[in-house]
């Protein structure tokens, strides 16, 4: 253990230098060559290891052994922390090793020094790691990632790995994907009487997970507050840049709660909480991706700073019949609100907004039915800046006999209604579009490029 922890830190990372050193200080990094500026005594390299968005300047002497490197390519050096004209830390290297050639003429797709286009870039998803707007929003996924973790731990709640494979479409909109296997050969010998070919391997049709909601739910029964960050997967026809086939979930699950409003209170504070925690660890890497996207807003996310309005479904279809001269798209009173008319609601109320108490009719059969109005269903859109609906939630219905006469209960969920059998208790939960979340905080427009490997109609490279 030792022998390990001397050799992964015998380099430092770049972007904990000026945290940890002082002028003077010895040490040795490990990173890519991004430019070379070749003066009459000195070279001076740009290197980039990936663990920040600003720029280190390496100094060496210019020589035959160091007119040798190039763009691109991989160097260890080893030498003196000093600070350069601009104030920064950079390192007068004395002795500096190729460690691999970076052959950026032989087919490299991204040109040293120019900005390139996101739809480009996204076309050589195994190399985009090494533009800087996308690794910077990597590492914001990181952080924004751990946050929650931590947010949720510090409450107490409980993690868990829902599973990717399921019977249920959660949603109800038949927009899943078929899993089974590809070998003919396998389904065959599986086979059972009186079950389908192609269901032989799990005697049962079998999806990937739209959400990973109702086994929360079973979980909360027996653990109390619950919450999961996994992947989800939707087979929509839909190139929005606010859509993905395959996204990752956060949803939390609380116990023995029976009023909406304190669910919209603990996703406001949940939000706020981990954007300043975010602040707090990425504020570089946040203006960084945000000057790259031109955001028009700042990296400060003013809606960090004033209380959430809450309206209800009636409130907010009442603005938009007002206003429908300005909105461009028409109204739908059997479907839910286009993003067009959720964004001009948060311009309207002047912050983000909760919208509460929907139709019955446009949400699904686990939202508990109002007891004293049977066309509203105790349920939230949570409508922020730029991206329209950030999360959906509601209290769970937690009657067996209510949920059981629900005309649009699937018909394999029998465990679903048996968990309100054995001392059912009132819950309520929600679910964020976690790349939504970060589309959100950095600015970025298209969900295609804060996620690592995007899937979406007619794209699944890799």
């Amino acid at each position: 253990m030792l022998l390990i922890r001397r050799f992964y830190c015998s380099s430092q990372r770049i972007g904990h230098i000026a945290k940890s050193h002082k002028p003077g200080d010895s040490l040795s990094i490990q990173g890519w060559i991004k430019n070379i500026r070749r003066l009459k005594n000195n070279t001076f390299l740009d290197v980039d290891d990936g663990s920040t968005s600003r720029r280190f300047q390496v100094v060496v002497p210019r020589n035959a052994e160091t007119q040798s490197l190039t763009a691109g390519s991989v160097i260890s050096a080893v030498g003196q922390i000093q600070v350069a004209p601009n104030g920064n830390f950079e390192l007068h290297a004395d002795r500096v090793e190729s460690l691999a050639e970076g052959h950026l003429q032989d087919g490299y797709p991204f040109t040293p020094k120019q900005k390139h286009a996101p739809e480009y870039v996204r076309e050589h998803l195994h190399l985009r790691s090494r533009v800087d707007y996308v690794a910077a929003q990597l590492r914001v996924r990181h952080k924004a990632q751990k946050a929650i973790h931590d947010y949720m731990d510090e409450l107490d709640f409980v993690q868990i790995n829902t599973p990717l494979l399921t019977t249920n479409d959660c949603e109800g909109a038949g927009e899943v994907f078929r899993v089974q296997p590809d070998s003919e050969k396998l389904l065959k010998q599986m086979a059972r009487p009186k079950v389908p070919a192609e269901e032989s391997y799990f005697d049962s049709k079998v999806f990937l997970s739209v959400s990973g909601q109702l086994h929360l739910e079973a979980m909360t029964y027996g653990l109390g507050n619950t919450y999961c960050l996994a992947p989800a997967f939707r087979a929509e026809n839909s190139k929005s840049p606010l859509h993905l086939a395959e996204f990752y979930m956060f949803e939390a699950e609380l116990a023995h709660l029976e009023e909406l409003e304190k669910l919209a209170r603990f996703i406001e504070q949940m939000l706020k909480s981990i954007t300043n925690r975010l602040l707090e660890t990425s504020s570089e890497d946040l203006h960084f991706c945000q000057r790259n996207a031109s955001a028009s807003g700042s990296s400060d996310l003013p809606w960090l700073k004033v209380p959430w309005k809450v309206m209800s479904y009636d409130e907010a279809l009442s603005v938009l019949l007002a206003n429908k001269e300005s909105l461009k798209t028409p109204i739908s009173l059997d479907e839910g609100f286009s993003k067009d008319q959720e964004l001009f609601l948060v311009s309207h109320c002047g912050t983000p907004v909760f919208v509460v108490d929907w139709p019955t009719k446009q949400k699904p059969f686990y939202m508990k039915i109002s007891r004293t109005n049977p066309e509203r269903a105790h349920a939230l859109d949570l409508l922020m800046p730029a991206v329209g609906e950030l999360c959906g939630g509601s209290l769970r219905e937690s009657d067996a006999a209510a949920l059981s006469a629900h005309p649009q209960l699937p018909k394999d969920l029998a465990w679903y209604v048996e968990l309100r059998k054995y001392g059912g208790i009132p819950t309520g939960g929600f679910g964020m579009g976690f790349e939504r979340y970060l589309q959100l905080v950095t600015g970025v427009k298209n969900i295609r490029d804060v996620i690592p490997f995007p899937r979406y109609p007619h794209s699944c490279k890799m």
